[in-house]
């Protein structure tokens, strides 16, 4: 009996100390990880808006080339040049993407395109997170939507190659851009009005 009470008071004194310690570090470390989360926003905001930096510089030019437009939960940035990124999230084939996407001022062309976090298969489905790969979408009209098509086989001004052997996650990024970008400028057409 003594026994088991001993390992329950343990229990509790471990429990309660090791709970104040991963407060305790929460709380030194959360805004270290905001400002974190912050630079890589910003940093990727640039990069799609396609607005050169280096680290030192980065919080300097966002501030002088980008405009942040807020409306209800909807958040935008606009480049000097009349561009406008934004970012979306959805479910692909294994789990959630994320990016931002930019589009020209015409509001019916991409600008740029960045996945910032996936979740698919690697050496196939990762491949939609390649540079080389989101290249392809530069110019690329979305009204009234982008079109994947079979790998080489895009030429239309809205077509994009598919990734051969990830159907799945472009099948799955193709219905997240377009649902993206179509809510996207419909909500800042709004905003502006």
């Amino acid at each position: 009996m003594k026994s088991a009470l001993r390992i329950i008071i343990f229990v509790i004194v471990m429990g309660t100390a090791s709970g104040a310690m991963l407060t305790g570090v929460n709380t030194l470390t959360l805004p270290m990880i905001e400002k974190n989360e912050e630079l890589k926003l910003k940093s990727a905001v640039l990069d799609v808006l396609e607005i050169p930096y280096q680290k030192d510089t980065l919080l300097e030019l966002f501030s002088h080339n980008v405009k942040k437009i807020e409306k209800d939960k909807d958040v935008f940035f606009q480049g000097l040049d009349g561009s406008l990124a934004f970012t979306f999230r959805g479910p692909g084939l294994w789990g959630m993407i994320e990016g931002i996407a930019s589009i020209n001022a015409d509001f019916k062309t991409i600008k740029s395109i960045k996945i910032v976090h996936q979740e698919e298969t690697p050496g196939l489905g990762a491949r939609i997170a390649d540079s080389e790969y989101l290249a392809q979408f530069k110019s690329k009209e979305f009204i009234p939507k982008l079109i994947f098509v079979a790998q080489g086989k895009a030429s239309a001004r809205n077509e994009v190659d598919a990734i051969a052997g990830a159907t799945g996650s472009t099948t799955a990024l193709e219905k997240l851009l377009n649902e993206a970008l179509q809510k996207n400028i419909n909500a800042f057409k709004d905003a502006s009005k």
